[in-house]
């Protein structure tokens, strides 16, 4: 599914030649699925712990590849990201909100796409007042101790999976959504750890569709896919090529 969804969004039938830069790989699946496109990569995370799970990924798919390398970095270091060159490619999803920087590193990110390369991002939703209470749960969620903050989590459960259970249920099938989900999520993310990053995610930016549009436009990019979340909470994708 992760294959498909990046040969879907950046409309190609393969990668095999180009380059891929995965900004903040997280998980590193992302990065697994370019380089089982054909794309030589080059995953990199602030989070030691991300940087470990990728690096096992690739211990495990792709030992002893020179077409896959593993650092740890940020995205808003100027001597590391200047070391890195541009890509056919640039991947940053969900990534770019959380370092607290959203716009320099939305910047960033576009000094390293080559001209007619592709530049793909998932950004949080603005939905207004809703992201300023999301973003109030959010601190709250993280000043409470562990042993308290399900005072937190369980109302935000009900809010965010309560409609559905509750159509499962009418459906004569309660929890099915809940037991598919992860099959069914091209992130590959249990429901739990869902609920768990989008209620304690800190830092936590947002932006409206419009924003993200003209910002990268003004720098030379034109936006040639986009999914949104339909005004939701979640995120809005963009693929933008770099004109020069």
């Amino acid at each position: 599914m992760a294959e498909r969804s990046l040969l879907e969004m950046l409309d190609s039938p393969g990668l095999a030649g180009k380059t891929f830069l995965d900004v903040g790989s997280g998980s590193g699946l992302f990065s697994l699925a370019a380089r089982r496109l054909g794309a030589r990569v080059r995953s990199f995370d602030f989070d030691p712990g991300s940087v470990a799970c990728t690096t096992e990924l690739r211990r495990r798919h792709f030992p002893d590849d020179a077409g896959w390398t593993v650092e740890q970095g940020s995205v808003l270091e100027a001597g590391f990201l200047g070391r890195l060159g541009r890509h056919d490619i640039v991947y940053s999803w969900g990534v770019l909100h959380h370092t607290g920087k959203m716009w320099e590193a939305l910047r960033n990110v576009a000094a390293l796409v080559t001209p007619g390369g592709s530049l793909y991002i998932a950004i949080y939703n603005d939905q207004g007042r809703a992201s300023r209470r999301w973003l109030k749960v959010k601190r709250l969620y993280n000043r409470l101790p562990g042993s308290l903050r399900w005072l937190v989590v369980l109302p935000a459960l009900v809010r965010l999976w309560g409609p559905t259970f509750a159509r499962d249920a009418v459906n004569l099938a309660p929890l099915r959504s809940w037991r598919a989900y992860a099959q069914a999520s091209m992130r590959g993310m249990s429901p739990w750890r869902d609920v768990i990053d989008w209620v304690g995610g800190l830092p936590f930016e947002v932006a409206r569709p419009e924003e993200i549009f003209d910002f990268y436009r003004d720098m030379g990019f034109q936006l040639t896919r986009m999914s949104t979340c339909a005004g939701g909470h979640g995120c809005n994708e963009y693929v933008f090529r770099r004109n020069s």
